[in-house]
């Protein structure tokens, strides 16, 4: 989610991960424990404490601004507590992939990176280094590991989730679990003087979240994806999307024109009871919070499309290490990488310094907001369905996708299904 993240702030959840393999730190592996509840043995009395192996320096390379200083501490840490080096290299922001490509290129990478799910990893596949042995990956939530050509390349920096966020006191998700009860629940609280769902004028809140159910409903998503690049299928012939166009419908029918609203303006009707749900993602608490306590009052449900039940979470970044770095250097990347997953100075950083929601199943999370923890324990069950926008045609949801969806809901007459057919004339135009 990157787009959202630039505009909004987003409060990306991570965890980062590795190998043990011969590494010092291993005896601190603690699945299924607390962040900050694993310790290591205490050495019998009377013997001398093992030796720490002294392993390669090592560099960090990675995408997010926000956990620059929080990462450049733990490093320090490591080094105090292991008497190995890591250099974090300062994050570039919009630049990073231009510049990690140039780096990788001139064989002068770092040894330990972040790559997006999707696109950005297929095309850096090369140089993802196998993590399929190590014995951490055991702990990735379900389905939330990087993976290709069937082989685990990459461990999430963590998990975001969107579905709908609704108010307890107007809407019971028992009551919102397929197309006729949401079209039910949607005419009630019209008739209650009720905004009974908002969607927003920017690209991914107006059509770029909630178009990736059907996509996400699709037995194997990235491969319905690839079909429709090639022309080889439609969204207006295929049943989810079929049922898609009828939910907007009755959005369309039943909820103000989304073209009318901004982000800022969605939430604050939220907040303030105008708006019974809204189409957003754990990232909206960081408004919603400052109009005070609400916690007892929202929570997030699955768009039930099709009758789905699960949230969808996905994974904005992956921690890989470097294929083409020395022998030595992969070692001591694991060893890192290890330490940050198993000790507890790297989960106790993972949750209250990067302020991520882990997507480890040893590391606890306690302190959630109640969208997040939502998130959280959809991660942790495997009750969740994928993000199939990962594997959208680059920048389609802005140039093309909205616009067809502004003019969805800026002609009355335009229905549902005449909206699928220029999606796919849209997407066809993209995808050449």
């Amino acid at each position: 989610m990157k787009q959202v993240k630039k505009v909004f702030g987003l409060l990306t959840a991570t965890a980062l991960v590795a190998a043990m393999a011969g590494c010092g730190s291993a005896n601190n592996n603690a699945s299924g424990s607390s962040a900050g509840s694993a310790s290591a043995p205490t050495p019998a009395a009377g013997s001398a404490a093992p030796a720490k192996e002294k392993l390669k320096k090592i560099s960090i390379f990675q995408s997010k601004v926000e956990i620059t200083d929080a990462l450049e501490a733990l490093a320090k840490k490591y080094t105090a507590e292991t008497g190995n080096e890591v250099e974090v290299w300062g994050a570039a922001g919009d630049a990073y992939m231009t510049q990690l490509q140039a780096k990788l290129t001139a064989n002068q990478g770092p040894t330990v990176f972040s790559v997006g799910t999707g696109a950005q990893a297929d095309k850096l596949k090369s140089y993802l280094y196998d993590l399929g042995n190590e014995p951490f990956t055991k702990n990735i939530a379900p389905h939330m590991e990087l993976k290709e050509d069937g082989k685990v390349v990459g461990v999430p920096y963590g998990v975001e989730g969107f579905g709908l966020v609704y108010n307890k006191d107007l809407v019971d998700p028992k009551n919102v679990t397929d197309l006729a009860s949401f079209t039910k629940t949607m005419e009630k609280l019209k008739a209650d003087g009720k905004n009974p769902l908002s969607l927003s004028q920017e690209a991914f809140f107006l059509i770029g979240h909630i178009l990736n159910t059907p996509f996400a409903l699709q037995p194997d998503p990235k491969a319905f994806i690839d079909k429709l690049n090639k022309g080889e299928v439609k969204m207006a012939d295929t049943k989810e999307f079929q049922e898609f166009g009828k939910f907007m419908d009755v959005i369309k029918a039943n909820s103000k024109n989304p073209m009318e609203v901004k982000y800022d303006s969605q939430m604050g009707d939220f907040a303030t009871g105008k708006t019974a749900m809204v189409h957003q993602g754990n990232w909206s608490y960081s408004m919603l919070k400052d109009f005070g306590n609400m916690d007892a009052k929202i929570g997030m449900m699955p768009f039930p499309l099709a009758g789905n039940n699960k949230i969808a979470v996905g994974v904005a970044s992956n921690w890989v290490i470097n294929s083409k770095a020395s022998p030595d250097e992969i070692k001591a990347g694991e060893a890192f990488l290890n330490w940050l997953f198993t000790s507890d100075t790297g989960k106790n950083a993972i949750v209250n310094d990067f302020k991520f929601i882990p997507a480890m199943t040893n590391i606890e999370a306690t302190k959630l907001d109640p969208l997040s923890k939502a998130v959280y324990d959809a991660t942790k069950s495997g009750q969740t369905i994928p993000w199939a926008t990962a594997y959208y045609p680059s920048n389609i949801v802005v140039n093309d996708l909205a616009p067809v969806a502004q003019a969805y809901f800026l002609d009355k007459n335009m229905t549902g299904q005449q909206l699928l057919e220029k999606l796919d004339a849209a997407w066809a135009k993209a995808a050449k």
